[in-house]
């Protein structure tokens, strides 16, 4: 399956862009939110689970209208992540791992919440998901679909073996991403490395479009380019202006900004 073989669907703020896999169809959500937001419905046979959720109440009016026109039956949400929108869907199911549900509540995905909610005001649904299934082991089965279930530091990814799909929090090829020093971008290359060992079909992410192992091995280039660039620099004011000249049309400074204050924190 390639990237650009969808159907788009026009919703009243968002696009929905659906890949059929035959038995399996999955609907990317492009929310087109004030913080570029992605989420993931997987169909089969009639019914569907949601990965990661919307978070701006427009856009969980307009999924809820959604998956009724199209008459799914909806099977609850998978939140790693996103823990906010929880009005989406109120009193279905909500599966997580603990760590995820601890990052959401008490960890770094509420101070975001909390973060959003300030900038964003009534728009924001800053209700955070009760996970009502907690994720025990390594796998998770919803609509006869099986996810192979990998934890991570803040929450957990996804990889559904039946469509050759993984879920993660973040890629971008041509957008700048939070990275918390050289070790961390040694892991996170351990992880895109492992993609491509695997032959990974398609990626998913929070906050980008659906991407391929082409774009896979472009931010791999980037996090060496990073390291790199630490190497030559003393300063995070330094490393920013050299990040950004070295890759001058990739977007999200604001996550540039965070990389630089964590290559080189304050003393």
């Amino acid at each position: 399956m390639e990237k650009t073989q969808f159907t788009s669907v026009q919703l009243s703020k968002g696009v929905m862009e659906i890949y059929d896999f035959g038995s399996i169809k999955l609907h990317a959500f492009k929310t087109n939110d004030l913080i570029s937001d992605e989420c993931f419905l997987v169909e089969k046979a009639g019914s569907c689970f949601m990965i990661e959720s919307p978070c701006f109440f427009d856009n969980i009016k307009e999924l809820e209208k959604y998956i009724s026109d199209t008459g799914l039956k909806y099977e609850g949400a998978v939140i790693a992540y996103h823990g906010a929108g929880a009005s989406f869907m109120k009193g279905s199911k909500v599966y997580s791992t603990k760590n995820a549900d601890d990052y959401n509540h008490n960890g770094g995905g509420a101070g975001l919440v909390s973060n959003f909610a300030g900038a964003f005001g009534e728009a924001f649904d800053k209700s955070i998901y009760t996970t009502t299934d907690f994720i025990e082991g390594d796998s998770l089965t919803l609509c006869g679909v099986e996810m192979k279930i990998t934890r991570t530091q803040e929450a957990f990814d996804i990889f559904i073996p039946e469509i050759n799909v993984v879920y993660t929090h973040m890629l971008g090829h041509d957008v700048h991403s939070i990275v918390a020093g050289k070790a961390h971008a040694d892991a996170l290359i351990s992880v895109l490395e492992s993609y491509i060992q695997k032959k990974i079909g398609l990626v998913l992410t929070s906050h980008y479009v659906v991407e391929n192992l082409d774009d896979v091995k472009m931010k791999i280039e980037y996090l060496k380019g990073l390291k790199n660039i630490a190497i030559k620099n003393v300063d995070a004011a330094g490393f920013k202006a050299a990040v950004q000249s070295a890759y001058p049309k990739y977007s999200g400074l604001n996550y540039l900004d965070m990389s630089a204050g964590m290559f080189f924190p304050v003393k």
